[in-house]
């Protein structure tokens, strides 16, 4: 079926060439780079290539070639930390006008590197003479920058632009200068710190001469700032003052509490799942924010940044807090049916770019998920657990109960019970979940379903959200408020389990529809009723098996869509692909239920996905096909990647494995039913904080079981296993 025109805004162009590799990324707050693996940005040839500012691409065009030819590729990586960009490259082979060659290959190594710092990209060039004759080099550098917004970078066509205005040469830079539709100057200057041989408003062309042994370096930025009045003047650090200013800026990033196992190749894992988390986490007024991913989704998200905060909220609480006080901020205060707004629902996405601010898209402050306000809900009850911080859970508890307010009033409109959403912006989301693809909704048919539609998970959150905050709302509004929010959470599971419950499928129907009849299909959104509790014991067990049976489960992990069902397609973006935070949100149900032996299949099938793949880095997703011998998971060809919910879905997947809670209010640790994977045979997590208290702890084979030690613990803490 054909993407629905009003929903063309959201789909992601795919090139009709994928890159062989995928590409290499930077990111620093508000700036991030796509670099192909040469470290060059041509977006004529892959749309996401470049480098962007605030939902703007202000490099579309940063290449480097060696004597008017491209250089040969050795090796290309990202620094283990994220923080810079390492390419090895050589000269190709070399002739003179009359065919005879003058320098073999292989004669001078090239060694590029960039970074990205306080909205400059820091570019160095090295190149030294292994030959035993002196050469004549030249290097040049050519740039552009086409100023597209992220919208139009990922496909969607434009009618009207700003104004472009020539290159121009100002001092020692290149200025490139954009007016957009919204009064915002946005420019790019261009500089070399090296006097070059030439300079053009399309590049820099720099030469030397080499002799043999000798080496010479090249140093470039790209400044990117944009404003509505004028430009200050300024000019950045060089090039090793801002480097070791961006190494430290990540170091600030790392958490208190850190994770070592037994298995290199799961530490790595879990070195790059961290380094991801920090480089997508941006500074806001409120706090760091996990920005949801690269390229598409560089900027908050109320769902991804809820969930990233859930996965690692066990060892790093201060993410959460971040999440809660941004949401809280930007919290919907009156009725706008084109930002799908309505008082105390929860923002879905945040966009700062010139489509948004004119309204060609509805993104700037944009309110069209149905389930962000019910997950912020559970995630301030899951904070204050985590942390007894009961003085932010007093700053907030207004925005608490605003919240609650629109589940009860806007999210229930029809008084049925159940949280519905139906667009209402006819530029907005057609669903409203987080499968928000147009075709993620339908009957056993194979018809799509028609609104209002009330997802299967969402009753879930509000079921959890309820439950959650009942247990917390007598230290903040009285007993009173805690029993209501108790007994409306009773009569929701009850109401729940009757109309969702699909007993021919072994399962709970995906939604249901505007007559509400259920869309009776098999789907991972079920495995979500498991994280929050709503299902009965019975039904969990007959949900956790099934999820690991060959109808969801690839052998690297569990698919959106049950094989067989009308719409399954494991190429597609939610029918049948492999999401990685989906399958911790399903382990985390199944170890809340004990079966911590059918979590750790997760976390085998995607530790080895991992594994198999470039950096140690899950992607977004990836395609469902059953694993085959020797082949590694198909990739899907726009997957953002990193994507701030999959790196934390290791930290989620390990905690879910060996059924740790944390309860600072009683000042207790619980391992229940804990379970290592085969290839970890020692896990040790070190400063763990629980209120005032840290701990250190070993948890290892034993047996047929798990054992654990403390090796220091400071302050009142009290460690529990149950077997």
């Amino acid at each position: 079926m054909s993407q629905p025109r009003e929903q063309l805004q959201q789909y992601v162009v795919a090139p009709a060439e994928a890159p062989r590799e995928a590409p290499l990324v930077l990111k620093q707050d508000e700036v991030f780079g796509v670099f192909d693996r040469f470290g060059d940005v041509d977006s004529s040839q892959h749309p996401a290539n470049g480098v962007y500012y605030n939902d703007t691409r202000f490099l579309s065009r940063s290449q480097v070639r060696f004597a008017g030819s491209r250089p040969l590729l050795l090796s290309s990586t990202v620094r283990r930390d994220n923080v810079l960009l390492g390419v090895d490259l050589t000269n190709p082979d070399l002739y003179a006008p009359d065919h005879t060659l003058f320098l073999p290959r292989g004669s001078l190594h090239i060694y590029r590197c960039q970074f990205i710092w306080q909205q400059t990209l820091h570019q160095r060039i090295q190149v030294k003479n292994f030959s035993q004759e002196t050469v004549d080099i030249r290097l040049d550098w050519e740039f552009a920058a086409d100023f597209a917004d992220i919208f139009e970078a990922r496909g969607t066509p434009r009618t009207t632009k700003g104004h472009a205005h020539p290159p121009r040469r100002e001092g020692d830079a290149v200025v490139i200068e954009y007016r957009g539709l919204d009064g915002m100057r946005r420019r790019t200057l261009l500089r070399c710190t090296t006097n070059p041989e030439d300079l053009s408003t399309e590049g820099f062309y720099l030469t030397d001469k080499l002799e043999p042994g000798a080496e010479r370096s090249f140093e470039m930025t790209a400044t990117f700032e944009s404003s509505h009045d004028g430009f200050e003047q300024t000019k950045p650090s060089d090039y090793d003052g801002a480097l070791a200013s961006a190494a430290a800026h990540f170091e600030d990033r790392s958490p208190e509490c850190s994770v070592w196992t037994s298995n290199e190749h799961f530490n790595a894992w879990l070195r790059r799942s961290d380094a991801d988390l920090r480089m997508l986490s941006t500074r806001t007024p409120d706090g760091v924010y996990p920005y949801a991913g690269i390229p598409w989704f560089a900027t908050p998200f109320g769902r991804d940044g809820i969930w990233t905060a859930f996965e690692c909220l066990w060892m790093n609480p201060a993410v959460a807090k971040g999440v809660l006080r941004y949401l809280t901020r930007t919290q919907a205060q009156k009725v706008s049916p084109q930002q799908e707004a309505e008082p105390g629902k929860i923002i879905h996405e945040a966009r700062e770019g010139e489509m948004a601010a004119v309204g060609e898209v509805p993104f700037g402050r944009y309110y069209g998920s149905v389930d962000a306000t019910p997950l912020y809900l559970l995630l301030a009850s899951a904070y204050f657990r985590r942390t007894g911080d009961r003085e932010f859970l007093e700053e907030i508890w207004d925005a608490i109960e605003r919240a609650l307010a629109w589940i009860d009033h806007y999210g229930d409109a029809d008084e049925d019970g159940f949280v519905e959403y139906y667009r209402k912006s006819e530029k907005g989301l057609i669903q409203q979940g987080w499968k928000d693809s147009f075709d993620s909704i339908f009957h056993a048919d194979g018809r799509l379903a028609e609104g209002p539609i009330a997802l299967c998970e969402v009753q879930a959150y509000v079921f959890a959200a309820k439950m959650g905050l009942a247990n917390i709302a007598g230290r903040f509004r009285g007993k009173a408020a805690a029993d209501r929010l108790l007994a409306e959470a009773n009569r929701l599971r009850t109401h729940f389990e009757d109309a969702f419950w699909c007993p021919s499928l072994g399962t709970y129907a995906i939604a249901l529809d505007g007559e509400k009849k259920p869309c009776a299909i098999r789907a991972s959104n079920a495995g979500h009723a498991l994280f929050c509790g709503i299902a009965n014991r019975d039904r969990a067990l007959a949900l956790s098996n099934g999820f690991l049976s060959d109808r969801f489960y690839s052998g690297w992990g569990i698919r959106t869509l049950g094989e067989g069902e009308a719409r399954y397609n494991p190429m597609s973006y939610h029918n049948g692909s492999i999401w990685p935070h989906d399958n911790a949100i399903i382990a985390a149900g199944m170890s809340r239920y004990g079966y911590t032996e059918l979590s750790a299949r997760i976390l085998t099938g995607l530790f080895e996905a991992a594994a198999s793949l470039e950096l140690n880095r899950l992607p977004e997703l990836f395609c469902g096909f059953r694993r085959r011998p020797g082949k590694m998971p198909t990739w899907y060809p726009t997957a953002c990647s990193p994507q701030a919910w999959s790196a934390a879905s290791v930290f989620s997947l390990l905690k879910s494995c060996v059924g740790l809670s944390i309860n600072a209010l009683d000042h207790s640790i619980t391992l229940r039913y804990p379970v290592l994977p085969d290839f970890l045979d020692l896990v040790s997590i070190r400063n763990l904080r629980v209120g005032e208290a840290v701990m250190d702890f070993r948890l290892f084979r034993s047996g047929s079981g798990v054992a654990l030690t403390v090796e220091r613990r400071t302050g009142a803490l009290d460690v529990m296993t149950l077997r």
